[in-house]
């Protein structure tokens, strides 16, 4: 029986700005455990602001968000925030790391917020994240000494830090060269191959979709393929 992580039904989105335009219509999928899934389409389509939706971040939608299995819809900010935090981990284009921290402080952060280990504990646990990925060496360096792969693969090692339900990444190879933009990819793979770890990726990179293990595809607000 497989696990659904995510589960989407009929979400609808407007946005009121003068006039109200139709931006996701009718939105219906689910994503199971371990599956690598890219989302495509045109500029436009409407793939960021559902990923905005699914990562609870826009709560302004009708119809209903699943998350584990728990409603999200109508629930406080208090309790999504937590629940991001401890749910979803987060790859940006932008790794969005904190400068003046060092590459292990900016792994960790997220762990600490959520409080569920000692500040010991987090340490270990975002050790092991970076050794994961190869990049242990750089763990006492500051982040702003890092080449831009090595940031995107410490932004990756972050939002492991809480063990997620689901990745979710917002063109996490947009910003890169082919060399890294392959590195963040074998390295998705991988996670969700060996680690059984689900990954919800938009992307315009075709290649990447590609190889992926499944597309959804939008056009004009709607899910045409998935």
């Amino acid at each position: 029986m497989q696990q659904t992580i995510l589960e989407a039904r009929h979400i609808q989105k407007q946005f009121h700005d003068p006039v109200t335009v139709q931006v996701l219509t009718d939105i219906t999928f689910s994503v199971n455990k371990g599956e690598f899934v890219s989302v495509i389409g045109k500029s436009g389509c409407g793939k960021s602001t559902l990923l905005y939706i699914l990562s609870t971040m826009d709560t302004d939608y009708t119809g209903e968000l699943l998350i584990d299995q728990e409603l999200m819809t109508g629930q406080s900010d208090a309790q999504l925030a937590h629940i991001r935090n401890e749910k979803i981990g987060f790859v940006f284009q932008f790794h969005y790391l904190l400068n003046e921290f060092t590459v292990l402080r900016n792994v960790m952060l997220p762990g600490l917020k959520l409080a569920r280990y000692s500040e010991q504990e987090v340490e270990h646990r975002a050790l092991e994240r970076l050794k994961m990925l190869g990049i242990e060496h750089l763990a006492t360096k500051e982040a702003y000494r890092i080449s831009g792969g090595e940031k995107q693969r410490v932004a990756i090692a972050r939002a492991l830090i809480n063990d997620p339900h689901i990745i979710m990444g917002d063109e996490p190879t947009g910003n890169l060269d082919t060399k890294n933009s392959e590195h963040v990819f074998e390295i998705f793979h991988e996670l969700a191959e060996v680690h059984n770890q689900t990954l919800l990726i938009v992307t315009h990179d075709q290649g990447f979709a590609e190889r992926s293990g499944r597309i959804i595809e939008m056009e004009d607000g709607r899910i045409i393929r998935h």
